[in-house]
């Protein structure tokens, strides 16, 4: 019997997400005696506990064809981490009223680690409420800290942006270091892996290029060797790029950005190493410094997108439908990396058991032995995630965005109450 799906989208959003969206509703287009309508959540699993869900079947072919060039979350996203089915049943028992009320049989959650989790989370929902569903979990994150997926949607096009930032502000801050600024500061995301901060090694096509110092959530952060090694660099070269996880922690264990407030996810709310490194210097070594934040532009930089990025967003969309018909519960479809000097890749499914809270983080074997950079190791595994271009269709200067229609579809439940 012919089912309808949900798709939602989960987390932090990045430049390549919707074209997951994309990828994935164009498939299903394919699948007419398995797939009815597919639903969008409005604001991820907010949008099956509230009803609120979005008829994509509205769209044109040529409006979901475009949201593979759009960045954000276009159905929105939220941070919501349901609780264990035999804690808070009240949840699961309305994802069902849901999913019965708009004959929902398949249920696609494109998210990160959090997001796994729920999905994991929702595949259980056969067994424990005997309701059938096909539950597939759809990697995404430039934190790239998913496990068992050799790299995650999305982290290859922050990478390539903070790889091309390092490169750009490092031509700049040499200009100016004779008389002026000596040390740059790059904060980029990453609360416990380091993966976006190595990303920045690959501005480097030589050993003495920028950045000079990464620092990492892996290695804890030594502040006399670290001034050190600004000096040093400052020596060598006449100035100092670093680029600084916004996890990076002091040898308590404790954050140096942290704040007292957290997300939705229970998450603490970091943002501000880079400023705490800049009153460092300014305070130790007197040197003139600047720094920037990354922050939402690294995930969300669509017109510099890789085109291999793209391609993996796409291909875990459709193989989330290949596998779904095939009546798969609680797998995830995950990117391979082939064997040998040539990048190769593929898609497999992987149970979210293995993946759902695990977080995997930058192997030891990547770091330099003084804990301040990435090995070539690291820029043979990070190199082949940013090739390739993918740029956007332009109009007066700037992206051509398509509007979607984004009509809801019609309520039958009551409202939900928390």
């Amino acid at each position: 019997m012919k089912k309808n799906a949900f798709y939602a989208q989960s987390g932090g959003v990045t430049s390549v997400i919707n074209a997951t969206a994309s990828a994935l509703i164009l498939e299903a287009k394919k699948h007419k005696t398995k797939i009815g309508k597919v639903y969008a959540g409005k604001n991820g699993i907010l949008g099956a506990l509230r009803e609120d869900l979005i008829d994509t079947s509205k769209e044109s072919i040529s409006a979901i064809k475009s949201l593979k060039e759009r960045p954000g979350g276009v159905f929105g996203s939220c941070r919501l981490k349901l609780k264990d089915l035999n804690k808070n049943k009240k949840e699961y028992k309305r994802l069902v009223e849901v999913f019965k009320a708009h004959n929902i049989g398949y249920f696609f959650y494109n998210g990160g680690n959090d997001s796994a989790d729920t999905a994991y989370k929702v595949s259980q929902i056969s067994k424990e409420l005997d309701y059938p569903i096909n539950c597939i979990a759809i990697p995404k994150t430039v934190d790239n800290d998913l496990a068992v997926t050799d790299c995650c949607p999305g982290f290859g096009s922050a990478a390539k942006y903070i790889a091309t930032s390092t490169l750009e502000a490092s031509l700049d801050v040499e200009s100016m270091s004779e008389t002026s600024t000596k040390v740059f500061i790059l904060e980029v995301m990453g609360r416990h892996a380091g993966w976006m901060a190595a990303s920045s090694a690959l501005a480097r096509s030589s050993n003495n290029d920028a950045p000079h110092i990464i620092l990492l959530p892996e290695v804890v952060f030594n502040q006399q060797k670290f001034l050190n090694k600004i000096k040093s660099a400052i020596k060598k070269n006449g100035f100092c790029v670093i680029v600084a996880s916004e996890g990076v922690k002091n040898a308590k264990g404790n954050f140096l950005a942290e704040s007292d407030t957290r997300d939705s996810f229970g998450h603490t709310q970091l943002g501000g190493v880079a400023p705490y490194l800049s009153s460092l210097i300014t305070k130790k070594l007197k040197l003139k410094n600047h720094w920037s934040v990354s922050d939402y532009l690294q995930r969300s930089a669509r017109h510099i997108a890789s085109k291999t990025d793209l391609q993996h967003a796409e291909a875990v969309g459709i193989h989330a439908v290949k596998y779904a018909i095939k009546g798969m519960n609680g797998v995830m479809p995950v990117i391979i990396r082939g064997k040998g000097p040539r990048y190769t890749w593929k898609i497999q499914p992987a149970s979210l058991s293995k993946i759902a809270n695990v977080e995997k983080k930058l192997p030891k074997s990547f770091i330099s032995k003084d804990g301040f950079n990435v090995n070539l190791k690291a820029v043979r595994y990070l190199q082949p995630l940013i090739i390739g271009e993918a740029y956007p269709k332009f109009c007066n200067g700037i992206p051509k965005l398509e509007k979607l229609k984004l009509v809801k579809v019609k309520k039958k439940l009551s409202k939900w109450e928390v």
